[in-house]
């Protein structure tokens, strides 16, 4: 074997001798691949030399961006289902708007499973349409909200407010006892309808607007006539509402309409579910202040047959009606145990082949449509308690960005940003969990220009009817424009090592001999995977007070040096003033 040095032979020299180009994402027809991985060697004990040092090499193409994607690529969603546990009167809270505008700018879905039991009532709700309290506690806790809702209305601009501990103590075990209650009609798959009032209306638009979002609201597809067709009375009523206040609103129509027959044991097909899209474009044409709106859908679920089926004959019948396909995916149930499995290739993989599915439907009917992830979360029904909100489950959402980035996928909705539950980017104490600082990170660091990605290794050769899949993934974007420390032609690799083992980078090529700077992000505290707090660079990340965010200040490694990342962590790198060409536009 000979030995190897990225500065002593070119990089054409350097695949045709000791190495093979590991292709993990095949979007371009070029020798360039989007993501690659290091695989160890085989099983017999290391071999001395460079072997022995498991060296990466990491090269990035600069000349020209492989895709780009919208500026609110990593969006927000939050579920209907606060309106019924109370946590939608706690939107104005300083804190939780302060979280929200950290991660702008970016799309905020409302829209889940209840979607489509929503009923718009134009009413603003306040003391004399609630009834009394079950009991003297109760009364008092909802007098608050009231009295919390007349101070909001002398507000002017963004309202917002600080809500005493004991109410949220309340309202934390006022969620807890609704949760068992949609628990319960999920199970038993009997729903009850929920009232989205003017008020509540007016709450979460003054949320997204004060946090710098652009709301998208889910309309109810269930609602529905003797015949079948949808009925848009209630529909309507919201627009006219939206339209005189003069609320910014994008829209969509249902949530998942394959699970319908499932869910209250009625279909509606792609024809119908066509019809029904194309009269709610009719519909905010006729209302002047939505006649140039956007319209997403159909929020399809994860693409297994039915789902396919139904996308496949919708996009026939009404691609052209909407600016952008949307559809969904969770990872797993509720039965997982393991921090480890949150952390299996296979897992990982499994958005990779979904995405495939969603695409070639899309490109078969309206090629060039933008498709969105309209729902994505680790796991669904809530989450798993001590798992899917700690650092394990910071693997999935980081790779999850990373694939969707080379795919194509112009959005990625993340499911959810605030709400009862153990999926959510910030916790019921308004503290932002391991997957909130990742996704802040990514914000701060990461721009919508894919890169391609270039690496160099020695692989195993795979035994006969197994599948060597990557343990070390790669992703590069040009720096995000928006972040002042940086300028115009820098480039940010985010490296997620899945690895048992310290892996070594050595940046080659057009990055060899570059200042980098170090974001890496690593749990905090002695519950490793399971741990609900981050460390940047050995630093604990927390929100000093309500309005203040902690600083993200890099680690600084000296050109040429090698970047080590530690075992199950993930990076990320920032070669600055390398004026990347593709980075420059």
């Amino acid at each position: 074997m000979p030995k190897c040095s990225p500065c002593a032979s070119p990089w054409s020299s350097l695949w045709l001798t000791s190495f093979v180009i590991l292709v993990v994402q095949s979007v371009i027809s070029s020798s360039y691949s989007s993501s690659s991985t290091y695989q160890t060697t085989a099983a017999g004990g290391k071999r001395p030399g460079f072997l022995g040092r498991t060296l990466v090499l990491l090269d990035v193409n600069t000349r020209s961006p492989i895709r780009v994607l919208n500026d609110n690529f990593l969006s927000l969603q939050l579920d209907p289902a606060i309106i019924r546990d109370g946590w939608l009167d706690f939107l104005s809270s300083k804190r939780l708007v302060t979280l929200a505008r950290g991660l702008s700018p970016a799309f905020l879905r409302f829209g889940g499973k209840r979607t489509d039991f929503l009923q718009f009532n134009n009413q603003k709700n306040l003391a004399k349409f609630r009834g009394p309290g079950p009991d003297y506690y109760l009364k008092n806790y909802e007098d608050d909200i009231v009295r919390s809702d007349i101070a909001l209305d002398k507000q002017k601009g963004c309202k917002l407010a600080h809500h005493p501990d004991i109410m949220l103590e309340l309202q934390r075990e006022k969620a807890a006892t609704t949760q068992l209650v949609l628990l319960k009609e999920q199970l038993s798959n009997i729903y009850s309808n929920i009232t989205i009032t003017a008020r509540s209306l007016d709450k979460l638009y003054n949320f997204a607007d004060c946090a710098g979002l652009h709301l998208i609201l889910g309309l109810n597809a269930l609602h529905r006539n003797p015949d079948n067709s949808w009925n848009t009375s209630s529909t309507l009523s919201l627009l006219k509402y939206g339209a005189g206040k003069k609320y910014n609103i994008s829209w969509e129509l249902g949530n998942e309409p394959n699970a319908y027959r499932t869910m209250v044991g009625r279909a509606v097909n792609s024809t119908q579910l066509a019809q029904d899209h194309a009269k709610l474009r009719t519909l905010l044409q006729s209302v002047r202040y939505y006649n140039r709106a956007h319209l997403y859908g159909p929020n399809a679920g994860r693409p297994r047959k039915n789902a396919v089926l139904l996308l496949d004959g919708f996009m026939k019948n009404a691609g052209s009606i909407i600016d952008a396909v949307t559809w969904q995916h969770y990872f797993m149930d509720g039965r997982v145990k393991k921090a480890e499995d949150f952390l299996k290739t296979r897992l990982l993989d499994t958005l990779t082949e979904q995405m495939a599915k969603v695409t070639k439907v899309v490109n078969t009917h309206t090629p060039g449509k933008k498709v969105w992830l309209g729902g994505l979360g680790p796991a669904w029904a809530g989450g798993i308690n001590n798992l899917s909100e700690t650092y394990a489950a910071s693997f999935l959402w980081m790779n999850s960005l990373g694939v969707a980035a080379v795919q194509g996928i112009d959005v990625v909705l993340r499911h959810s940003f605030f709400d009862y539950g153990y999926t959510h980017l910030v916790d019921q104490h308004f503290n932002p969990l391991p997957d909130y600082w990742f996704s802040l990170v990514f914000k701060r660091l990461v721009g919508p220009r894919v890169l391609a990605v270039r690496v160099a290794g020695l692989q195993r050769k795979p035994q006969p009817g197994r599948v060597i899949r990557d343990k070390l993934r790669i992703y590069a974007h040009c720096t995000s424009y928006y972040n002042p420390n940086y300028m115009r032609g820098s480039i940010t690799i985010y490296i997620i090592n899945l690895h048992r083992s310290r892996k070594k980078i050595k940046l080659a090529g057009t990055l060899r001999n570059r200042t980098v700077h170090q974001y890496l992000l690593q749990p905090h505290g002695e519950g490793g995977l399971r741990a609900r707090h981050v460390q940047l660079n050995g630093e604990k990340l927390f929100m000093g007070n309500d309005e203040t965010f902690p600083e993200l200040k890099p680690k600084i490694l000296r050109a040429g040096r090698t970047i080590a990342m530690p075992p199950m962590t993930i990076g990320f790198y920032v070669i600055k003033n390398i004026n990347a060409y593709a980075c420059r536009r």
